[in-house]
């Protein structure tokens, strides 16, 4: 009994000292809004795919991704992927999904060649809300080599391929306070604190249509990070239920073993 009280305390003690880590790491992820994805939503993949041929792929390459498999995913026939998501004449349906710029090419044209985006979505820790968020936080700086900006990731290199959807947006700023940082990235030596954008510069979508669009594009990219995510998580629910099931079996035997002995 000694041990087992010592070893109570201990986990106690140690719940103690985790608890205001674990706080601390959920206020830092609420300050990026959730895209809500949902990867059964096959319209929105449908959707995210169209999409991101239409305005990505020229770019990025999706490199661990087939046509046919997305096909069969999404709930699309050959024929349809053919139609609509193979914009190359020269691409194959059993094929990767391979973009026409040639790497050298465009290391030369934009100093890097841009990245396969297979798994973009697994290597963030934020998964889709940071593609989500990425997609809605470009605007205009001048500043920089092709005139936009991203408060989610400063300095990157993409333009707002998306920029006739949502709009021009520009950053909203206010002075720094003291040396704090600033919580939504800075512009100019002041803290951005929003985005507007000017009546002669909006987009062909309102905002909640636009937030759709980059909803859409997230969920897509998320399902090319782990196509099997949502078969695995269907199986899973059912591996639970066997270990439960099992736990039980497993109690009640030892239980019959040793009533005898007790």
């Amino acid at each position: 009994m000694t041990k087992l009280r010592t070893f109570v305390l201990r986990a106690f003690a140690l719940s103690l000292l985790v608890s205001p880590l674990l706080a601390l790491a959920g206020e830092e992820g609420a300050a990026m809004e959730s895209a809500q994805i949902d990867l059964t939503d096959k319209a929105s993949l449908q959707r995210g795919a169209e999409l991101y041929m239409n305005y990505c792929s020229g770019c990025h390459s999706l490199s661990y991704q087939r046509y046919s498999r997305m096909g069969e995913d999404l709930g699309l026939t050959e024929e349809e992927v053919k139609q609509n998501l193979m914009l190359s004449p020269e691409a194959k349906i059993g094929e990767t999904m391979n973009t026409g710029m040639d790497p050298a090419k465009a290391t030369l044209w934009l100093g890097k060649a841009p990245p396969d985006l297979s798994v973009e979505a697994r290597t963030k820790e934020e998964g889709a809300d940071w593609i989500y968020n990425y997609l809605k936080s470009f605007y205009v700086d001048e500043a920089r080599p092709l005139g936009w900006n991203n408060t989610v990731f400063p300095g990157a290199s993409m333009p707002h391929v998306l920029w006739e959807m949502q709009g021009v947006q520009h950053a909203v700023t206010e002075p720094r306070h003291g040396d704090e940082p600033c919580a939504k990235g800075e512009f100019q030596s002041q803290c951005i604190v929003g985005f507007q954008i000017p009546e002669s510069q909006k987009g062909t979508l309102d905002a909640e249509q636009y937030d759709r669009v980059a909803r859409d594009l997230s969920a897509f990219l998320a399902y090319t990070g782990e196509p099997s995510a949502t078969h695995r998580e269907s199986i899973g629910v059912w591996v639970v239920l066997f270990l439960a099931f099992f736990t039980l079996l497993a109690y009640l035997l030892k239980a019959e073993y040793w009533r005898d002995v007790h």
